[in-house]
């Protein structure tokens, strides 16, 4: 009776899924029916579902994890905040009398967008509210202009620090531990969602270059499709220098401050997602309070004082648990803890600045609910899992992708494959609970590569974002995009940029060297 249940059971789900029931009672709801179905029928040991105290035990207690609000906070305070309004208006300027710039800027702060807040679907809607209708009224091509934004939204995916290669980071790090351990090797390497991080920048700035190629050669071959903003509406270039340097150097440093940590070995990504909500927080208090000269002073030098604390770590040892300090490193310490009150006097400022406001309240409240989703979702799915290996799912996936033809390509592709499809009906979150933990072990076990899989997971996942006629962004989008713009031209419109996702899937699939080659370089 056991036999094919699992896959009765993965079925299942789907369909509760598709029928807009909630993921996570979802998944928990569908794990204990089919775990009592089981136990009536006496071919499910009930000892499995005991272990789930013990799995939601290990989530609380999970470090990395934790970066997971903080990287919320810091994406939502920026949007909440207008930076990223700023930064695209200002970078649009930029590129404006250049065809098809507003198409390249697009793309831009796409990108850095996606590399401050991670938040795909806060980026496509923010992005489609500001950029869609300027790019209408100058008569770009309403295909290219809505393509452009669905796709530069969607690399809030890839690019790093983004919540999605936080949690495929841990997955994938707890699933190449267990196939080291399934292979006999009792003392497993370990990978960090910094490697991954690292590995997936990369592939992420390629993305950004395939994207820009592409928005280059419709301007040149079909000018009227990206015309030019006249040079007189741009204002003068000093100040528009001026301009653009007050909206981009903020972020940009920021995103240097969180990238830079992890990748150098400052900090972990939970440190580093820490680092990145003060700075979001220190932003905003200074954007929204601009004029109040004061207060405004003490921001900065709170700033420029987290930058003096990182700047101590690299070169000075802080510890204070150690036997022998030096004078020079004792008074490093002292420095160290002046910095650090500077900075905490700047953050109080800020918070009052942002609560005056409104806008630190918004921020919670979305951090708090988006966190909690995730959460939720972490939990269900831990259930639905431990049901699953408990009808020998595991078994049956494994014995599906060790007979595919081909061997490991052949697997690979079947994984790739549903993935894709499943990414038209399921978020990431429940992808990477549900889905990775069933398959990233048994391709591990056959040799693939954890970074470059994880790598291709994500720029899998997100490509189904971006895909007619189930993917979210082009919800977000329609959304938020004039009655005038009709859905088919938003579908035809995302079309080559799909095309030019799949591209990059085979570019890293015949050289995994541009995933690996970094972490390798740093680690």
């Amino acid at each position: 009776m056991g036999i094919g249940i699992d896959l009765l059971m993965f079925a299942t789900a789907c369909l509760f899924l598709l029928a807009g029931y909630p993921v996570a009672f979802t998944l928990a709801g569908v794990g204990l029916l089919f775990a009592f179905i089981g136990v009536v029928f006496g071919f499910f040991d009930f000892s499995f579902v005991s272990l789930l105290p013990q799995r939601i035990f290990g989530t609380m207690t999970n470090t990395v994890l934790i970066a997971v609000p903080l990287f919320v906070f810091m994406g939502v305070m920026l949007e909440r905040s207008k930076l990223a309004e700023e930064l695209l208006t200002s970078m649009g300027k930029l590129f404006g009398t250049v065809r098809g710039g507003l198409g390249l800027s697009v793309t831009l702060v796409g990108a850095l967008l996606a590399a401050s807040t991670g938040i795909v679907g806060a980026t496509v809607v923010t992005m489609g509210l500001l950029s869609l209708p300027t790019m209408l009224k100058r008569g770009y091509d309403v295909k290219l202009a809505t393509g452009s934004i669905a796709a530069a939204g969607t690399l809030g995916q890839i690019i790093p620090p983004s919540i999605v290669l936080v949690l495929l980071g841990d997955v994938i790090s707890n699933a190449y531990q267990s196939a080291q351990l399934a292979q006999g090797n009792f003392a497993p390497e370990a990978v960090s969602v910094g490697d991954l991080f690292a590995g997936a920048l990369l592939p992420g700035l390629m993305l950004v270059g395939l994207y820009m190629t592409y928005q280059v050669y419709k301007a040149v071959s079909q000018p009227d499709s990206s015309p030019v903003i006249p040079a007189e509406e741009l204002g003068e270039t000093k100040d528009l220098f001026r301009e653009i340097g007050a909206a981009l150097l903020p972020p940009l440093t920021l995103i240097i401050a969180v990238l830079g940590s992890i990748l150098s070995g400052i900090a972990t990504p939970t440190e580093a997602a820490a680092i990145g909500a003060l700075g979001a927080l220190l932003l905003a208090g200074h954007r929204i309070g601009r004029g109040e000269n004061k207060s405004g002073k003490t921001i900065l030098f709170a700033a420029l004082s987290l930058a003096g604390m990182l700047l101590l770590s690299i070169t000075v040892d802080l510890r204070l648990t150690r036997d022998e300090i030096s004078p020079f490193e004792q008074n490093a310490i002292y420095l160290a803890f002046a910095l650090g009150a500077v900075a905490a006097l700047g953050v109080l400022v800020s918070i009052a600045r942002t609560m005056r406001s409104g806008v630190l309240q918004e921020v919670m409240k979305s951090t708090t609910q988006i966190s909690s989703m995730v959460f939720v979702i972490l939990i269900g799915a831990a259930l639905f899992s431990l049901v699953f290996r408990g009808l020998g799912g595991d078994e049956s996936v494994s014995d599906l992708l060790n007979q595919m033809p081909g061997g490991v390509f052949g697997a690979m592709l079947v994984v790739m494959a549903a993935m894709f499809l499943l990414g038209f009906f399921l978020d990431f979150i429940e992808i990477t609970f549900v889905v990775v933990p069933i398959v990233a072990p048994i391709l591990l076990m056959m040799g693939v590569d954890p970074i470059w899989l994880g790598v291709m997971m994500a720029i899998n996942l997100q490509t189904s974002f971006l895909t007619p006629p189930f993917g979210f962004a082009l919800f977000y989008l329609r959304g938020v995009a004039p009655d005038t713009v009709r859905t088919s031209e938003i579908y035809r419109g995302a079309i080559p940029f799909v095309i030019i996702q799949i591209f990059a899937l085979a570019i890293i699939a015949a050289f995994p060297e541009i995933a690996t080659w970094l972490p390798s370089l740093i680690y």
